[in-house]
Formats: structure tokens, sequence, C-alpha cells
């Protein structure tokens, strides 16, 4: 497997991956946020950024999207991990350690003490993997709805 920076040419791909991660958080997916989170990722002025892993054959199995984020308390930007996907054929073949490897040395790269990230308490799959890459914090997490 090999990781890299999404590129121009994966978007047919990352878009049915895509289309699976929404699925999953049965949130509905359309073109408009897959071209809206498509040009974030290759916006300059904005610090969202995304890696893919690729099978051996080039078939890309699973992204990560992440951004650079400032803790006011600690005076420091820090990284925040905002979406995590593996094609369900390829869960268990070491995809996400990968990625999180490589997301470890991006954080070391850009000085963030910490990449954070939430889940759905009931994916309970993703919640083995985290708890053995990394510790939880106890904090409650809100949302507020605006409209």
């Amino acid at each position: 497997m090999k990781v890299e920076e999404l590129n121009i040419s994966d978007k047919a791909e990352w878009s049915q991956l895509y289309h699976g991660y929404a699925d999953f958080y049965e949130m509905p997916m359309n073109d408009k946020i897959l071209d809206s989170v498509w040009s974030w990722i290759f916006d300059k002025e904005i610090k969202f950024y995304a890696i893919g892993v690729k099978s051996f054959e080039g078939e890309l199995i699973g992204f990560m999207h992440f951004r650079e984020m400032p803790s006011p308390l600690r005076g420091s930007l820090v990284g925040f991990l905002d979406d995590l996907y593996i094609h369900p054929k390829h869960r268990g073949s070491g995809a996400v350690q990968v990625l999180f490897k490589e997301l470890k040395s991006i954080a070391t790269q850009n000085g963030w003490p910490y990449v954070r990230w939430i889940t759905a308490t009931d994916n309970r799959r993703a919640r083995a993997v985290y708890d053995k890459i990394s510790g939880t914090i106890d904090f409650v997490t809100y949302q507020m709805q605006t409209s």
C-alpha cells in the first residue's frame, strides 16, 4: 500500500469513497457538496488537506481529510482529522494504520503537538482501531444548529 496526497486524477475514485462515507453516517450527498470538498483540498488559501491510500494495484481504497486549526489555550496550531474512510473490502488490511502513520508525520512536520478527531459512539470497529493508536480525552462534543 502507498499513501500520498490526493491529486486531480483521483476525483472519480475519491467521489465513490466519499459517497460510501456519507452513506455510513446517513448524510445526504450531492455534487455541490462533493465539488466544495474537492475544491478545498486544492485551495492553497484553506488549510484543509487530503491523503489517500492506494492498493498495490494503484486503486484508491481510502482517504483522510484533515486541517490545521488554532488551539487558543495552547497558543499553537494543532491538527484536526475530519474524515477517514476505507472501502469495506479493504478494512483490516492495514490501510488505516499507514494513513495514521503518514498523518503523524505530517503533524510533526507542521509542528502540531497533537491531532484530534471525533467519531460516533457506536462506531465500534473504528473505535477499536483508534484505541490502539491514541487515547481519548474527557470532553463532550456539542453541536448547535443555526438554521
